[in-house]
């Protein structure tokens, strides 16, 4: 099975540095892609793309880079298939959304032997605070959805603001780990313990449902905002350029061993480009919708699943719902994994959880009633 991490942050973060860190410090034993996802925009390099949306140059230390664009799916099936790599790091574009990728991988795991591992959000900690009003929404969301938050550029920083900066990250996210420690002075390797050992399913399934609401709110406004969209779809590209060149181009680069966050420095002469844009379209995932959740050593029966999710997805009474998501050990062995959107239902084998999880969420989720549709009460 091959681990995929998505690492995310805004412009001027270091998401590229950490990912530098960490494959010439923890991953140095595996094959591993590395990945820009550039989730359909045309960057600054879509000139040289290939016909098949994906891009790929060999690296050292069993390291390839890959520029996708267009069908992500599809372009991960070709990695896949050609490299098959222990490990794929996805970096997404500087103004995406981290629930947007996520989304998409989730989607891809129903299709390939993978599972997704690491959802980090690097935030530099100096310009955190200007950044979250500046960029509101997707700024938020990048903070809202991982499981850990990696601070960059604390070695300088002041006491008091490092410690504003971690409660500003803990309000958006109670629930991650954040790393505040300066990069010098931890090694990769406990970075990425930190990582890999936080799960959370219940903000994967926030963040799919969030990009399933996104995607509908969209569709619905889009005859509404042609020309508003054009404006700003001007904006991001040129936002996503600016990180694309200088990431991609130097902090990819392991010839280069010095430090790179001065590459970063350029995101403040856009930063007011997006303020308006998004003040009127954020939401949080608090404010619309409940979860449900619960861990349990409960085995079950694939016919138990099937039965709930047969309910879930097609009855009235839980028209509320929007996903069900879960991994359960299954009376006759092995792992029951399943997933439910309205309407429809997947059920898989899975590799063994550290226990058996079950996380639904929706509008006006009642605990009794779940856990007894359930069989848990």
């Amino acid at each position: 099975m091959t681990k995929i991490d998505i690492i995310s942050g805004f412009l001027g973060a270091g998401k590229t540095t950490l990912i530098k860190k960490l494959l010439e410090e923890v991953f140095k034993g595996e094959k591993v892609a590395l990945i820009e996802n550039e989730y359909g925009e045309v960057g600054i390099d879509g000139g040289f793309l290939k016909d098949s949306g994906i891009q790929i140059t060999e690296m050292n230390s069993g390291c390839i880079c890959c520029t996708l664009v267009g069908d992500f799916a599809k372009s991960l099936h070709e990695v896949l298939d050609t490299y098959h790599p222990d490990r794929i790091i996805i970096e997404p574009s500087g103004v995406g959304k981290l629930s947007d990728v996520m989304k998409s991988v989730l989607d891809f795991e129903r299709e390939a032997d993978v599972k997704l591992n690491g959802l980090v959000a690097v935030v530099n900690a100096k310009k955190a605070s200007k950044q979250m009003r500046a960029f509101g929404e997707f700024f938020n969301n990048q903070i809202a959805y991982a499981t850990t938050i990696v601070l960059s550029r604390t070695s300088d920083i002041k006491d008091e603001l490092l410690e504003n900066t971690v409660s500003e990250m803990q309000k958006l996210n109670p629930k991650a780990a954040i790393i505040t420690t300066p990069w010098e002075d931890i090694a990769g390797d406990a970075i990425l313990k930190v990582i890999e050992g936080q799960d959370n399913l219940e903000i994967k399934v926030l963040a799919e449902a969030e990009a399933d609401r996104d995607a509908e709110e969209h569709a619905h406004h889009h005859h509404d905002h042609d020309d508003h969209d054009h404006e700003h779809h001007h904006d991001h590209d040129h936002e996503h350029d600016h990180d694309h060149d200088h990431e991609h181009r130097h902090d990819h680069d392991h010839e280069h061993d010095h430090d790179h966050d001065h590459e970063h420095d350029h995101d403040h002469d856009h930063e007011h480009d997006h303020d308006h844009d998004h003040e009127h379209h954020h939401h949080h995932a608090d404010d619309i919708f409940d979860s449900w959740g619960k861990e349990t050593p409960r085995k079950f029966t694939k016919e138990k699943i099937e039965e709930v999710l047969k309910a879930l997805a097609d009855d009235d009474k839980y028209s509320n719902v929007l996903r069900a998501k879960g991994m359960v050990q299954d009376v006759n062995g092995g792992w029951i994994y399943f997933d439910m959107v309205p309407g429809e239902y997947e059920i898989r084998e899975g590799e063994p959880d550290y226990t058996g999880r079950l996380c639904v969420i929706g509008t006006g989720i009642d605990d009794e009633e779940m856990s007894k549709l359930f069989g848990l009460i």
